[in-house]
């Protein structure tokens, strides 16, 4: 895409990416102009070869953080930039391949239709997939699912996403503690709260092994911890906001 969106742009947090960085990126340039990176962080030289593209290719912009801040603090200093440039929402998607670049058009085809909705992957695996992994997000979804009164979420963690910026903006900047693993269920359960409908598009995930450049930073351990703690700060957000979300689903 050569012609520059003034609205949407792909942003994409990256902290150590592995192999598969570069080709990442090239495959969302191929569908969207701009791409921003946030470097958060990293330690692996992929900065300095980020800005060596950026500077052979107007569409790629690179905002490098000195300090790791997690995935949610590196969308959150790639949302204060797009803002203030006159940016209304952002594609988020993994630096290291697992997202389907070229669903990145149906996405922002889907979000420019209903600019107040976000639009979330409904994630499709295939044989790659952990099936410990995969098994195990449907604790996180179905308290998603409880904690909006099934607005329409489907998959919680999936991070393939259209998100208009000025209300996750607002809520990261109430929400301190939105700036881990834990961002994107969080994301989309505050979203809803506040009224942002949820809009759902299958997009396939693809898992790489280490023979393939694949690159993983889950930790089950302390990644479910983080988990567990967002859903019981949620389910007590969900008590105190139950009529409203009940008067909400019963107005037609």
């Amino acid at each position: 895409m050569s012609t520059p969106s003034s609205t949407h742009l792909v942003l994409i947090p990256s902290y150590n990416p592995g192999a598969k960085l570069e080709e990442t990126v090239r495959g969302a340039r191929a569908q969207w102009n701009p791409v921003w990176v946030v470097v958060d962080g990293s330690t692996d030289g992929s900065a300095a070869r980020l800005q060596a593209m950026a500077n052979d290719d107007p569409g790629l912009h690179v905002i490098v953080l000195s300090a790791n801040r997690g995935k949610g603090g590196a969308v959150l200093a790639g949302l204060e930039a797009a803002a203030a440039r006159g940016f209304t929402h952002v594609l988020t998607m993994d630096s290291d391949g697992q997202h389907p670049a070229a669903l990145i058009p149906e996405f922002m085809a889907a979000s420019h239709a209903a600019p107040e909705a976000m639009v979330l992957g409904l994630p499709k695996f295939d044989a790659s997939a952990p099936q410990l992994r995969v098994h195990g997000r449907r604790l996180s979804n179905f308290f998603a699912d409880f904690e909006t009164m099934w607005a329409g979420i489907g998959d919680s963690l999936y991070g393939f996403r259209v998100y208009p910026i000025a209300p996750l903006k607002a809520i990261m900047n109430r929400q301190t503690w939105m700036r881990r693993f834990d961002f994107d269920p969080e994301a989309a359960v505050r979203l809803c709260w506040a009224g942002v409908r949820p809009i759902q598009i299958e997009a396939p995930v693809r898992y790489f092994g280490a023979d393939e450049g694949g690159v993983s930073h889950f930790n089950y351990v302390r990644d479910n911890l983080l988990l567990a703690g967002m859903h019981l700060r949620l389910v007590s957000g969900f008590a105190l906001r139950l009529p409203r979300l009940i008067g909400r689903r019963l107005l037609p």
